[in-house]
């Protein structure tokens, strides 16, 4: 049987030329914009241009709610076509919720990927909305937003915990405005089209941002008291990581790096997260975790796997399952996505 194939190897990608230039600031993997060139303009990326403009277009023209109809309806043509994903969710959710029957987890799938065409015009929401609109859908808890705020005057070194909810876009957006900008950790891409345009719409509202595997840009930015978005819920690989506990996988594949960042003197853990409602974005902000980091990893990476399990439970649907969360598993173990590449 042929295996699916999820992504565009390196090598496919170097062939096309792909360059971007980056304004570094205070550390290597520290990006705070990527300059327009003329190469954005070549004829391979028309197609990507084009993209941007029609999503830009949608969701600044049509009413939020037929703009959501659109991603429902965007969401369902996804689960249809697009087979690798299909069934890397589907084998997300036999993995973490073993209890359910075939038909929940059949009904939880559909959910999963009208939510994922939601978040792709939330997106663009997020990216190309004004201030003064998206604040317009911000829904918190008056005593949260004065904790945060209170934690955010007294330039407490915070790190802003979060997972990958599909509003994650929106979240980050919602949370400078709200609380106090700051800085995101990302995974840069060598797409320059791609790469100019996320990293102009994500540094609307905030300062700048960290390329994911960049460690000690990290430290630098909580060391100057900015706040820093952090999502340690996905499988980054076997280095700096340990096998614990996440739903209904015993043995996941998790980076310690909250447990690690949150080692440096002064640090405040605070866990936040956003779910879509029916007339807004709630901003969900918890008092800063008690007790941690403790001298375990191993513990501290558990607990913060459970924070993430309560974020997630708040909506299973409106979590990124298309990502293959359980990839790595101990050795001498069966593979657990045996269908992809």
């Amino acid at each position: 049987m042929k295996k699916m194939k999820l992504h565009t190897s390196y090598e496919e990608r170097k062939k096309e030329g792909r360059n971007v230039e980056r304004k570094i600031s205070w550390g290597e993997g520290v990006t705070e914009g990527v300059p327009f060139t003329k190469n954005m303009l070549h004829p391979r990326y028309w197609g990507t241009w084009l993209g941007f403009i029609v999503l830009f277009l949608i969701v600044n023209l049509l009413p939020y709610k037929l703009t959501m109809a659109l991603g429902r309806l965007l969401g369902r043509t996804m689960q249809r076509i697009l087979k690798p994903r299909r069934y890397v969710v589907s084998t997300n959710l036999k993995l973490a919720f073993p209890q359910m029957s075939q038909e929940e987890r059949d009904q939880l799938q559909k959910r999963i990927f009208e939510n994922a065409g939601m978040a792709i015009f939330e997106t663009g929401i997020a990216w190309f909305w004004p201030d003064w609109r998206i604040k317009r859908m911000l829904i918190i808890d008056d005593k949260e937003l004065a904790l945060a705020k209170e934690l955010a005057k007294e330039n407490t070194r915070t790190i802003a915990f979060t997972c990958h909810m599909v509003t994650l876009e929106i979240g980050a957006r919602l949370y400078a405005l709200a609380i106090k900008p700051g800085i995101g950790v990302y995974r840069s891409t060598d797409h320059p089209v791609v790469e100019y345009v996320q990293v102009k719409g994500r540094l609307r509202s905030n300062l700048a941002l960290i390329d994911r595997s960049d460690v000690r840009s990290m430290v630098k930015a909580v060391m100057k008291g900015y706040p820093i978005w952090y999502a340690p819920d996905q499988d980054y690989g076997l280095s700096s990581s340990v096998f614990v506990p996440f739903f209904g996988v015993e043995k996941t594949c998790t980076v310690t790096g909250l447990h690690d960042l949150a080692r440096i003197k002064g640090v405040k853990v605070q866990p936040f997260w956003v779910v879509r409602e029916k007339e807004g974005y709630r901003l969900r902000v918890l008092a800063p975790l008690e007790n941690f980091p403790t001298e375990d990893e191993v513990a501290d990476t558990i607990t913060s796997n459970q924070y993430v399990e309560q974020m997630i439970r708040s909506d299973l649907a409106q979590y990124l399952w298309m990502h293959r969360r359980f990839k790595n598993r101990p050795e001498g173990e069966p593979k657990r996505y045996p269908e992809i590449e």
